[in-house]
């Protein structure tokens, strides 16, 4: 059958592979026009709610953290924010100066696995990192040294990197001494450097020409680029803190997905990520962020999903940069965490994981003990934003051969880096025609 405009497709995958979850794909195009398109991807953080239930205010930041390998700092840092809410603590701000910096490392070492071994392969036509190095080696290894920073500084502040575990609600176990702290500016600035030539690098790739029409949601600070605190902001003017962002969205079963799909109340679907983030905030960017953006021919947004790449390249500039600030004005905490007063009350934390807004809502018992828990992980917000890029990408693409249009479909998906720890595919698509 012709691969032309007026084919009939079907685009499916029963079950997809190396993805932090189950899920499948589905696209059917009849007599030129995209008819259906689900992507169906089964959560993890659907079962932790149940399994808080009962546990004390103090277990959850550890239970949480194993959410995710990849990003547990979110999980802990929105779960430390929600108790502490609950329990009404403002913790010291050089607790918070040392949870930026422990956010920064985590930025770092997961954009930098985004970037360098599941996204660029793509651009190059190549099926993985393995394929990539062989095509260019240095890049691949820059990649790495740019992930090994970000995990010495978690493991420098958190105690390892994966699962850290010297984070607890209202602050940490304890302050890391000012020699390790300062052992960090060195591998810092050098990272620094190889960030900046990651933006350079990623700017050069070529791009689908695709824009949508996205409504932005993320943390917004007018007067520093947001990690781990900020009230929840949008492209439509929202400005609400987390607890009300909790009201705004409404968590949806669909028939063909056990994961939860977001909207918000009124307004439908969003998107959550690094250009919500971007375009939120760019203008809080230090200046050699902001610079580097300026020169990768980011704008003020950016709604090419396909770019996602340059915006994470700019947003490991801006880590490490901030991660440098930090780690020069360092002072340990005295404490090194607050003393929380358990009561009834129900508190909700939101911080940015790297893949976008990380909601956890809390409702506790007197005695401290967790009576019901809500996680909102950024994939689950943003399922249903990623289901409409399938089809705006296949209903402009309807006159690609099969293999470019399977190409580009996983490209689609992996943009928004749904929770995917492994640098193969995501999707192993076939197509049929009838």
């Amino acid at each position: 059958m012709s691969h032309g405009r007026h084919a009939d497709r079907d685009i499916g995958v029963g079950a997809l592979a190396r993805v932090e979850g189950e899920g499948g794909l589905h696209v059917t195009v009849r007599d030129g026009a995209v008819e259906t398109v689900t992507l169906d991807i089964f959560e993890p953080p659907r079962f932790f709610e149940a399994l808080l239930r009962g546990r004390r205010l103090d277990e959850a930041p550890d239970i949480t953290a194993r959410i995710c390998g990849i990003c547990p700092v979110a999980y802990q840092m929105s779960a430390c924010a929600a108790m502490e809410d609950a329990c009404a603590t403002t913790v010291d701000e050089k607790v918070t100066a040392l949870r930026r910096l422990l956010y920064c490392g985590e930025w770092i070492q997961s954009h930098a696995l985004h970037v360098y071994l599941l996204h660029a392969p793509d651009f190059f036509g190549l099926a993985d990192a393995v394929e990539l190095a062989e095509l260019d080696r240095a890049a691949v290894e820059r990649g790495l040294r740019l992930k090994r920073v970000g995990n010495l500084v978690m493991e420098t502040v958190g105690g390892r990197a994966v699962h850290p575990v010297n984070v607890r609600v209202g602050g940490f176990w304890r302050a890391p001494s000012p020699d390790a702290i300062a052992a960090l500016a060195e591998p810092l600035r050098r990272a620094r450097d190889a960030a900046l030539e990651t933006v350079s690098w990623v700017a050069g790739f070529e791009f689908p020409d695709v824009e949508a029409d996205y409504l932005f949601v993320a943390l917004h600070d007018p007067d520093r680029y947001p990690i781990e605190s900020g009230r929840v902001g949008s492209s439509a003017g929202l400005d609400t803190s987390p607890a009300g962002f909790a009201e705004l969205a409404v968590e949806e079963q669909v028939p063909h997905s056990t994961a939860l799909h977001a909207r918000l109340d009124g307004q439908g679907h969003y998107l959550t990520g690094p250009l919500a983030r971007y375009a939120l905030n760019s203008a809080a960017l230090p200046e050699l962020a902001r610079q580097a953006a300026s020169a990768a021919g980011l704008g003020a947004a950016c709604r090419n999903p396909f770019k996602s790449i340059v915006v994470r390249a700019v947003e490991i500039v801006f880590a490490c940069d901030e991660a440098l600030r930090l780690v020069e004005a360092y002072e340990p905490p005295e404490p090194p965490a607050a003393t929380l007063v358990p009561r009834a009350a129900t508190g909700a934390g939101a911080t940015e994981a790297p893949r976008g807004l990380l909601l956890h809502r809390y409702e506790l018992a007197a005695d401290g003990t967790i009576a019901s828990a809500r996680i909102m992980p950024p994939t689950s917000q943003n399922q249903a934003t990623i289901e409409d890029d399938l089809r705006l990408v296949v209903s402009s693409g309807l006159d690609l051969p099969e293999e470019q249009l399977t190409w580009r479909c996983e490209q689609t998906v992996r943009n928004h880096d749904p929770c995917i720890s492994c640098s193969t595919h995501f999707l192993d698509l076939t197509v049929e025609r009838r």
